[in-house]
Order: C-alpha cells, then structure tokens, then sequence
C-alpha cells in the first residue's frame, strides 16, 4: 500500500499560526530571514505588523522571543533546524529552557529533506539534543495533518516547546478526522510478528514499508511516537509486549534518538531485544530526497530489507 502525497508541512505552519494569530492577538511570529524557505512570510501577509524579522542573528533572536514571552506574548520562532537547535544552542538552554520561557521553536527543514542545501544545514541529531534538555518538550508530528494539530497544541502550551517540521511534501498518513493527543504514541497498523516505533515523517514511510513486509508473511505492528519527550513509556511498552522484538526507525542519527529513548524505557520497564535502523554515525551528504532516503537506508523498500535481514539474523 502507497499512501497518498500530502502538503508541505512548512506551507501548514505559515497558514495554522496565521490562523491562530487571527484569533489570539499575543502571538507573533520571529523570522531568521527565512520566510520564504519556511513559508513565515503567509504570516508576514496576514500580520505584518506581529511579525519580527530579526536578520541572520539566531542568538539574539532567541534573547528576544524569551523577552516577549516575559510580557505575555507567544512568540513562534521560525528558521531552519540548523540555526534553531545548533548555532543558538546556549540561549535556547539558557534563556528558553532553564526559565520556562512560553516560546515556540517550531523548526523547518528538519531531518534529510533540506531542498539540497548541503551538509552545513541538514541536522539529524536535534531530538537527541532536545530530548537531553530539561524543560523542553519536543514533538515530532508525522504529516502535514498532523503538523497542524501539532502547532495548535503548542499554541495553547503553556511553556517552552520544539515542533519538528520537513520542508517538503511527504506521505499523508493521518485524515482530517485525526486527533493529536500530545503525550501519546498511536498505533497505526496491527500485527504479531515485529514491533515497528517510529516518529515524525519517517512513520508514513515506515507503515509503508510494514505494507511490504506483509507480501513476505512478516505481520509488523506499527508504533507512530509523535511526542518524543515526554515519551508515552506505557504504549512503548505496551507495543514491545505485543510481539516481543522491537525495532526503531527514525530520520535521525541513531545515537541519542528515538531508538536510544526506546531502548532505555525497555531496559527498565520490560526488556526485549531492540534493533535501531536510522542514519548511522556520520554527516550526512546533499542530494535528491528520494536519493537520500534510498542511501540512508529510510525508503520504504530499504526500510523493509533492513527488517527482514534483522529478523532473519535473529
């Protein structure tokens, strides 16, 4: 089973806030001189006069979102993964998190799918900086339907926030009839044989790739984890129960990640064998994403070969 293509998350990130900010007048938008690439300028249109544009100064950016939150406002904060989590790192630990500041860093160009920016900008180990940070909730939602709910929850979160949003467009898992529950991992397909965990826009390719499996006999059963701290240690478990063997695929370094996450709650709670596939040590290259998927070994079809060769080694 092929899901259907759904809309660019960074297009539903300028039109949800837009819409949010139409009927909450403390939200305002901070750009690093992105708009264009992370689609902020559909709220520069709507709003211009809530949205900041504060140049490529992601340091003091940061400063200045913690400052409005101080008088009341929510400021959203929109640049790419690169210059909200790496080169900002120290004010979003200290000013953002270590205060309980309401800012919403809501990231673009998250994970392998950068427009062919090169290696400087595509970042695979921001959930494992994010979740390692105190005070910081981060949320990975897995398409473009459920980026908009994901967005309207951390408007109404009151604290620090991190939503993990791709460039362009990728697979729809969810309809318009879900409902995002933040805090809680949702299974998207059932089966017996092998607990498949995964989160953000790699779970659509995932369940894809459980869809193959079962033209081979293999019955995976599918755990889509969209917030990934604080994880939904119950459901984890819960799924690694069910079939005994886990594996976690994720866009992301394997170091740190989901995969490191899972593991932990199962070596405490409810111990079982964990497989990770996922980027491995090393920087990743610029390329097509399709190209990029299928090096990396995250396609659906990669991600089905994976499985079977993990099964079948034991």
């Amino acid at each position: 089973m092929t899901l259907p293509m759904g809309r660019p998350m960074r297009e539903i990130f300028g039109e949800t806030v837009a819409e949010l900010a139409e009927t909450d007048p403390r939200i305002v938008m901070l750009d690093g001189d992105v708009g264009s690439s992370t689609r902020a300028d559909i709220f520069e249109k709507a709003h211009p006069d809530r949205y900041l544009q504060m140049g490529i100064a992601e340091q003091n950016m940061f400063g200045v979102a913690a400052g409005l939150a101080t008088m009341g406002l929510i400021p959203f904060v929109s640049t790419f993964v690169a210059f909200a989590v790496i080169r900002p790192l120290d004010q979003v630990r200290v000013l953002v998190a270590q205060t309980g500041a309401n800012v919403k860093i809501t990231a673009g160009y998250a994970g392998l799918f950068t427009g062919q920016t090169g290696m400087s900008h595509i970042i695979v180990d921001d959930l494992a900086i994010m979740r390692a940070m105190p005070g910081m909730v981060s949320v990975a939602p897995a398409d473009a339907v459920e980026a908009a709910e994901a967005l309207r929850w951390a408007a109404a979160h009151d604290g620090p926030c991190y939503v993990r949003l791709v460039r362009d467009a990728t697979a729809r898992l969810f309809d318009q009839s879900h409902a995002f529950t933040f805090g809680k991992a949702e299974i998207v397909r059932e089966g017996r044989d092998v607990t498949l965990i995964s989160t953000g826009s790699q779970t659509p390719r995932t369940f894809e790739a459980a869809e193959i499996l079962a033209g081979d006999g293999i019955d995976a059963h599918v755990l889509h984890v969209a917030t990934v701290k604080p994880l939904d240690t119950d459901g984890i478990v819960a799924a690694a129960a069910r079939t005994g063997r886990v594996i976690t695929v994720e866009e992301h370094t394997v170091l740190g990640g989901l995969g490191g996450a899972v593991a932990e709650v199962l070596g405490e709670r409810h111990p079982v064998r964990v497989d990770r596939i996922g980027i491995q040590d090393c920087y990743v290259q610029s390329g097509p994403n399709e190209a990029l998927l299928d090096i990396y070994g995250l396609s659906p079809r990669r991600v089905a070969e994976q499985v079977r060769r993990i099964l079948a080694n034991g």
